[in-house]
């Protein structure tokens, strides 16, 4: 569902305005519904090139009557009725979704796995240009099947790059709980970031799920702790996080221009404008898709954008 959801910090957003490639944190961020790389994007649909997310509901079956135990148990209560959800586009099928996403779903009846499917597809679509109204059909497909872990961590992608910290977090954690694995260790650390606490994000980088992290899940969350430690002017050592054999001047694509960028701001931040300006050239060099605006960062340092 959401792949690719660049932390705030440090794995920035997908956009050229995305603060994580400069160590800060991002307005929301996704990585797929259960199926994400690491941009921490929804999983997206069979015919869209985005993922899909949606915070999860409850499964069908569930709800019904409960029993009113703080009236002695003898009366039952209908569960209070589902939030309103945004509306589906006749257009939008259940098919689009993943068939990865679509086979989490089969615990569900199949009105309603085809509902969740839906509103999956949508917060996929919109993450990038509306990710406020992704969130609410990722929230709807939540509230619809709020047991099915790869509804949860959509939901918290979708939060992510809704900029909705505190959700993203407590979703991704829920996912982590059902399905187990690392889950999206620098999604999570960024959010830490986004609510003050650098320190929590930090901690993150040490835990035994950072070090199952590889490739570029790994460098991610050296981004995002280089940004924890530059939020606690913490300069030298955000320098030293960054310091691994991805500093290769030779790589390109945007994994590379980000992680050069992040550390030349860190080496200026330290002090060492020249070694920055010479990184922020080796990221605007592998910086193919134009993600960054390290060229303007170099005029800057150089006295050119005067």
């Amino acid at each position: 569902m959401m792949q690719r959801v660049r932390p705030r910090g440090t794995a920035v957003p997908e956009d050229s305005n995305d603060r994580r490639s400069q160590g800060q944190p991002r307005n929301g961020g996704s990585q797929g519904a259960g199926r994400s790389d690491n941009s921490g994007r929804p999983a997206s649909g069979r015919n869209d090139n985005r993922r899909n997310d949606g915070p999860p509901r409850r499964r069908g079956g569930e709800g019904g009557f409960t029993a009113d135990r703080r009236s002695g148990g003898g009366s039952t209560d209908r569960r209070p009725p589902r939030p309103e959800e945004p509306d589906l586009p006749d257009e939008v099928e259940a098919g689009q979704l993943e068939p990865a996403v679509r086979r989490d779903l089969l615990s569900l009846d199949k009105s309603n796995a085809t509902a969740v499917a839906r509103h999956l597809v949508m917060a996929s679509r919109l993450v990038d240009d509306d990710p406020q109204l992704a969130l609410l059909h990722a929230r709807a497909a939540r509230q619809r099947a709020g047991r099915v872990a790869v509804v949860r961590e959509t939901a918290g992608l979708t939060a992510y790059h809704a900029g909705e910290w505190a959700e993203a977090l407590s979703e991704l954690r829920a996912a982590r709980r059902m399905a187990g694995g690392p889950g999206h260790v620098a999604v999570m650390a960024d959010c830490e970031r986004g609510l003050g606490r650098p320190e929590r994000a930090i901690e993150l980088g040490r835990s035994d799920e950072a070090r199952q992290l590889t490739g570029d899940e790994a460098s991610e969350l050296r981004i995002v702790v280089a940004g924890a430690r530059m939020d606690l002017s913490q300069f030298d050592q955000a320098v030293v996080t960054l310091q691994t054999p991805d500093l290769d001047a030779s790589r390109s694509g945007t994994a590379a221009a980000r992680l050069f960028y992040v550390y030349a701001d860190a080496l200026v931040a330290a002090g060492r404008v020249a070694e920055g300006v010479t990184w922020f050239l080796n990221s605007a060099a592998a910086d193919v898709e134009g993600d960054t605006d390290a060229e303007e960062r170099v005029a800057e340092l150089s006295g050119d954008g005067q």
